[in-house]
């Protein structure tokens, strides 16, 4: 059976989520469901590293989504034995019918959002149903994969975002009125999140979350690398079949806003020194004898005048602003719009990493990519490199970019919060 259930007779214009039989954990099996969830597999960054997701519970999702050995075909067998193994111990289960899950995540300040997981179609850039706006790093792409393939499952949700119709939409009360019966699951997870889950099943709910969800268009928040290993993998099977969707968390922002970060940059092997020195003269460069907080509020001013960066790795901080403008006349391609010449990322990566470091972006050996700032800051004096803390990008820049087909420069944005891994998978031959 595809879980994604029977393709409809004609192609929706727009985004076509259908039901699945979810695989989640029973309850009696683990220590407790906050226990064996994870953040997505590219924000681990905790300084003990998968140790302590790990040692948290024998099955924590980490096992699946970060398997580790020596060598990759290790891993993503050893993945795909740690899955069959679950399954067949009863750890991981699948719901009797398909559905779609309201998922549900709160936080202690207040902040509420709801949206909808469920097997989307996956469609292509031109198509302009789902709108990508980040460059993915291609060894990425061939590693979830390789992981997918030997899985043979969509292990953890990527996050899209569309601009629905508000309170009034017919998607939104579904959800609202599913919000309020007994959740399927409900746990919190270290970080003070909470999280809920509940099914929709009713065919009449589902018929109407369709309908109204082919009328819009999404935009990838978080999982361009996922993705784009959701469209490598469809081209690779003939269809109809189940790799013609991928899970996805959507969220309507013009209900539940998404918060916008930045996602930061540790440059290996590159001293604060050295990288002051090979930018002294082409930008402004300034200590900042403040904490934390204080230097990220300079940066946060420095930015609405132009392009502003913090180095950071020695101590202190340092800010990086007022670029020469011959330098990014020389460097940045000309044939983009304005606003993306203009992005803080599309600097630091033509600019800063291709002429002044010359350090390859998409070197795992050079440059690591890390959502957390005083991960970032704590790495870089542990291991005696840079950080460059990078000011986030507004939501409507991204989308307007997106909409003209132009993408950012790779992990330019930070969407969340992310849903958590391990909470609902997706297996693709139930």
């Amino acid at each position: 059976m595809n879980t994604a259930g029977q393709p409809p007779a004609t192609t929706r214009p727009g985004l076509e989520l259908t039901p699945f039989r979810g695989l989640r954990y029973d309850p009696d099996r683990v220590g407790s469901l906050a226990a064996v969830t994870s953040p997505p597999y590219d924000v681990v960054v905790r300084p003990d590293g998968l140790h302590h997701l790990q040692s948290a519970d024998p099955y924590n999702i980490v096992r699946l989504i970060l398997p580790q050995a020596e060598t990759p075909s290790a891993r993503n067998k050893q993945a795909a034995e740690t899955l069959r193994r679950w399954l067949s111990e009863g750890v991981l289960a699948a719901d009797p019918e398909p559905a779609l899950y309201v998922y549900e995540q709160r936080d202690g300040d207040g902040m509420v959002q709801r949206g909808l997981i469920g097997a989307l179609r996956v469609s292509e850039p031109a198509e302009g149903v789902v709108l990508p706006h980040e460059d993915v790093m291609p060894h990425v792409v061939a590693d979830r994969a390789a992981l997918m393939r030997a899985t043979s499952a969509n292990l953890e949700p990527l996050l899209l975002t569309y601009r629905g119709d508000g309170a009034t939409a017919a998607t939104t009360m579904i959800i609202e009125r599913a919000a309020e019966q007994p959740p399927l699951l409900s746990t919190t997870t270290e970080d003070g999140f909470s999280h809920r889950l509940w099914a929709i099943t009713d065919p009449a709910d589902l018929a109407r979350v369709q309908e109204d969800l082919a009328r819009h268009q999404a935009l990838i928040a978080d999982g361009h690398h996922r993705w784009a290993t959701y469209r490598r993998l469809r081209a690779e099977h003939s269809s109809p079949s189940a790799w013609d969707y991928g899970l996805v968390l959507l969220v309507d922002t013009v209900r539940y806003p998404l918060r916008v970060r930045a996602i930061h940059r540790l440059l290996h092997g590159l001293p604060v020194a050295d990288a002051l020195s090979a930018v002294d003269g082409l930008f402004r460069v300034r200590r900042l004898d403040l904490p934390l907080a204080g230097a990220l509020e300079a940066l946060a001013d420095a930015a609405c005048e132009g392009n502003a960066f913090l180095f950071a790795g020695d101590g202190a901080f340092h800010l990086v602003d007022r670029p020469d403008p011959a330098l990014l006349a020389r460097t940045i391609p000309a044939e983009h719009p304005a606003a993306w010449r203009t992005l803080d990322a599309t600097v630091l990566h033509a600019t800063l990493l291709e002429h002044v470091w010359h350090i390859p972006e998409d070197s795992p050996v050079h440059i690591a990519y890390i959502h957390d700032t005083v991960a970032t800051v704590e790495k870089a004096e542990r291991d005696g490199g840079t950080a460059v803390l990078m000011h986030p990008v507004r939501e409507e820049v991204v989308r307007d970019l997106a909409r003209q087909g132009v993408t950012m420069p790779r992990k330019s944005t930070s969407f969340g919060p992310k849903p958590a891994s391990g909470l609902v998978l997706r297996a693709l031959d139930l």
